[in-house]
């Protein structure tokens, strides 16, 4: 079954209070948060799993390019303190610790705060997880808040631990793209496996027709519903990320955030066509079953149409009258067979000449 997560859970809490206040809304996954960060330039390379807020925040004040990754955010006080060290707004705290934002994009001048959604998708049955991450770009340094361990990351790391392509030579403004653009691959490698699977549905709904077929259409409308909800806004951020102006993404970078734009709308394309195809399956299954249905009320039909003259004979002599003709006909039950017989014998024939079977 497609996980969703319901995007007015969690409004009673907030109800009622001020502006800028940190609230954990969502769903608790690890018992502490984690840290890291990756420090980076032509030359240099420095990474570390587990460090404190005042570490990174001291990082960040040399000319280096910073990567500091947050797992959990469950606990506003660590929250809250990252903030305060990297000036963050109290709206952007509220932000980051709220798990039902809506994708989107803020210029706070001093850094940027980038909304997006992180998923995982295995098979229908489990559905699709989504993750909440936030990115703060800023001058020297980003800053990534996640749920919970676990990422589409690894491709980045891996370009910076290697010094493969630009990603070292670049800013922090190329890393956020990285990063989101590794987001946005992850959609277009679950789109590829949700469309081997719909094609494979798309198969038995015209051969098998099996019962929990119907629900697996389902599961894939909600499923594609989900993704549409999720890409939509990340087209709209992106675009204004794009055309911003902000000091912080360079003019080089910019280029790389217009092709990133074209990408989401590939994706949004696939869904739109993933869509039409599951809404044709869904109208085909129906209308198989409804074949299927006429098929046999048609044969149940003809069987009831053929054995109604037939009723009708045994009928006439089930009455019981004493004088009735051939009753005492020696050959009597032998012509009323033969009758019915001729009779049935017609019948098909007749059908047949019509086409009806």
């Amino acid at each position: 079954m497609v996980m969703r997560k319901n995007y007015s859970s969690g409004a009673h809490i907030k109800a009622g209070q001020p502006p800028g206040t940190a609230l954990f809304i969502g769903r608790r996954i690890m018992q502490e948060i984690r840290i890291s960060y990756i420090r980076y330039n032509a030359n240099l390379y420095e990474e570390k799993e587990s460090t404190t807020p005042e570490e990174c925040a001291g990082l960040c004040r040399s000319s280096d390019v910073v990567w500091i990754n947050v797992e959990g955010i469950h606990d506003t006080k660590i929250i809250e303190k990252i903030g305060e060290l990297f000036n963050l707004h109290a709206l952007t705290i509220e932000d980051i610790v709220n798990t039902m934002q809506r994708p989107k994009f803020e210029d706070f001048d001093s850094y940027l705060f980038i909304v997006l959604k992180m998923l995982s998708y295995s098979n229908i049955n489990t559905g699709m997880q989504p993750e909440q991450v936030s990115v703060i770009l800023g001058e020297n340094f980003v800053i990534t808040f996640q749920e919970r361990p676990g990422d589409v990351f690894d491709a980045v790391r891996e370009c910076i631990r290697g010094c493969r392509g630009r990603i070292r030579k670049a800013g922090a403004d190329y890393l956020a793209y990285a990063l989101i653009d590794a987001v946005v691959d992850s959609y277009f490698q679950i789109l590829e496996t949700i469309g081997d699977q719909i094609e494979a549905v798309e198969d038995r709904v015209i051969l098998e027709q099996e019962p929990d077929t119907i629900s697996k259409i389902h599961r894939f409308k909600r499923a594609m519903l989900f993704m549409r909800r999720t890409v939509w806004p990340l087209r709209e951020e992106i675009a204004l990320l794009e055309k911003s102006g902000s000091d912080l993404v360079k003019e080089p970078t910019a280029l790389f955030f217009r092709n990133l734009y074209d990408h989401t709308i590939q994706v949004i394309d696939t869904v739109e066509t993933y869509r039409d195809i599951i809404s044709g399956m869904h109208d085909t299954y129906l209308s198989s079953i409804n074949n299927r249905m006429n098929e046999v009320m048609k044969i149940l039909t003809i069987l009831a149409t053929i054995f109604i003259p037939l009723t009708f004979i045994t009928g006439i002599y089930g009455m019981n009258f004493r004088y009735m003709p051939e009753l005492h006909w020696e050959y009597g039950y032998y012509g009323a067979l033969g009758l019915m017989l001729v009779i049935a014998i017609a019948m098909l024939v007749n059908f047949r000449k019509k086409k009806w079977i």
